[in-house]
C-alpha cells in the first residue's frame, strides 16, 4: 500500500489523538515567550549605553523569542493554541502586536498556504517563484535579477517588509485611499450615508471590514506602544534595537518557512491531479533541527505533521512524529547544512511536478537544444 493512501486510512485516528488542546501548556508557552522577550528588550536597548557585547548578546536572545513569537500567533491563527477561538484571538492579536504582524488578517492569508499547498498554480510560497516556462520568457537580463532576488541574503530585507514596513504601509495607504473616496462621493452623492459610501469602497489592501478593523486595531496598539517606549527609552535607541530584532527575526522565519517547502523534486503540481495529502508528505519537509531550535521554533520542524493537520498544536507535533514515523518515511528529511541548497530551487518544473534550480534548468535546456540538432 502506498504511504499517502496509508495515510489517508490513519489520518482520523491519527487526528483524533493528537488535536486536543490545553489551555495550561498554552499559558506556559505564551507566559515563557513574553517575559524573556520583553526582558530582552529592555536589556537591548539600555545595554547600548554599556557594552556594545552585551547588546549583540541580547539581540540574540531577543531575535529568538520574536521568531517564536511570531510562532505562537501561527499557531493562536490556526485555533490550535488555546482551546476557545476567543482566547486564540487573544492570544493571535497580541503576537501579532509584538512582532507587527495583524494576526487575524495574515491567519486568512495562511489557511489559503494551507489549503493549496503543494500546487504551485496558486501559491508560489514567499519566494514567489515563477514556472520553468515563466522563467524562459524572460530577458536574460531579467532572468538575473531573478535568480539574485531570491538570494538568501536578501531575507534580512524580506524581514523588513514582512515585519515592519508592509503591515505599516498598506494600512496607512489603504486608509488615505478610503478617506479620500468617502470625502469625494460626500460630496458628490451628500444624501449616501457614510456606511453606504464606505460599502462602495473597494481595495486590494483588504478583503473586509473586519480585515481593515483588525489592521487598524493592530496599527494603532503597536504605533502606540512605539511612541511610548521611543519616548522612555529615546528614538535612535529603540529603533536600533526594534529594527534589527524585527528584520532579522522576520529573515529567519522567510528562511523557514521556504526551505518546509523549496527543496531539491518538492512535490509541485498545478490543478491537475493535485492531491492534499500527497503534498503534506513529499511537498513538506521535517527540518531535523537541533532541540533548542526546535524549542524557538515551536517544533514547527515538524511541518509534513502540521500540514497533514493544522489542528495539532505544536506541543504535539513531535509526539504525533514519533508514533507515526511509518506514515513519514517518504517525508523529505533537511537538516541545517541543507538551508543554503534549498534555496537554489527557485523554478516550478511543470513537465517534472517538481522543484529544479536554475542550473538544473540550464542543464535541461541545453540538452534539448543537442537533442533537437541530432534529428
Amino acid at each position: 500500500m502506498l504511504a499517502t493512501e496509508r495515510l489517508k486510512l490513519e489520518k482520523s485516528d491519527l487526528i483524533k489523538k493528537y488535536a486536543n488542546r490545553n489551555n495550561g501548556f498554552a499559558f506556559y508557552q505564551i507566559l515563557s515567550t513574553i517575559t524573556p522577550y520583553f526582558a530582552l528588550f529592555y536589556l537591548a536597548v539600555i545595554s547600548l549605553s554599556i557594552s556594545y557585547w552585551l547588546t549583540a548578546l541580547s539581540l540574540t536572545g531577543l531575535i529568538l523569542f520574536t521568531m517564536r513569537v511570531f510562532m505562537m500567533m501561527h499557531d493562536a491563527g490556526h485555533g490550535c493554541l488555546f482551546v476557545t477561538s476567543r482566547q486564540n484571538s487573544i492570544a493571535g492579536f497580541i503576537m501579532g502586536v509584538m512582532c507587527g504582524v495583524p494576526e487575524y488578517v495574515w491567519s486568512k492569508h495562511h489557511a489559503y498556504h494551507h489549503a493549496t499547498n503543494g500546487n504551485w498554480n496558486k501559491y508560489r510560497g514567499p519566494l514567489a517563484i515563477l514556472s520553468s516556462e515563466e522563467y524562459s520568457q524572460l530577458s536574460k537580463k531579467k532572468q538575473l535579477h531573478y535568480e539574485n532576488s531570491r538570494n538568501i541574503l536578501l531575507a534580512p530585507f524580506g524581514g523588513f517588509l514582512y515585519f515592519i514596513f508592509t503591515p505599516r504601509f498598506t494600512w496607512v495607504k489603504g486608509t488615505i485611499q478610503l478617506t479620500y473616496h468617502i470625502i469625494k462621493n460626500k460630496l458628490k452623492f451628500p444624501k449616501d450615508s457614510f456606511s453606504d459610501v464606505a460599502d462602495r469602497f473597494e481595495t486590494r489592501f483588504w478583503a473586509d471590514w473586519k480585515e481593515y478593523r483588525h489592521m487598524a486595531a493592530n496599527n494603532i496598539v503597536l504605533i502606540s506602544i512605539i511612541v511610548t517606549a521611543s519616548g522612555y527609552f529615546g528614538f535612535v535607541e529603540f529603533f536600533i534595537i526594534y529594527l534589527i530584532a524585527l528584520s532579522l527575526a522576520g529573515a529567519l522565519g522567510i528562511i523557514l518557512f521556504t526551505v518546509q517547502h523549496n527543496f531539491e523534486n518538492s512535490y509541485a503540481t498545478g490543478d491537475e491531479g493535485w492531491d492534499y495529502h500527497s503534498a503534506a508528505i513529499e511537498g513538506t519537509s521535517y527540518l531535523d533541527l537541533p532541540k533548542i531550535l526546535d524549542w524557538f521554533t515551536a517544533d514547527i520542524g515538524y511541518h509534513h505533521v502540521h500540514h497533514l493537520s493544522a489542528r495539532i498544536p505544536n506541543y504535539k507535533l513531535r509526539a504525533c512524529h514519533e508514533e507515526y514515523q511509518y506514515l513519514f518515511k517518504e517525508v523529505p528529511t533537511l537538516k541545517l547544512k541543507d538551508v543554503l541548497s534549498a534555496f537554489k530551487f527557485v523554478l516550478w518544473d511543470e513537465a517534472s511536478s517538481g522543484l529544479i534550480s536554475i542550473k538544473q534548468y540550464n542543464e535541461l535546456k541545453n540538452q534539448q537544444m543537442l537533442a533537437k540538432q541530432s534529428v
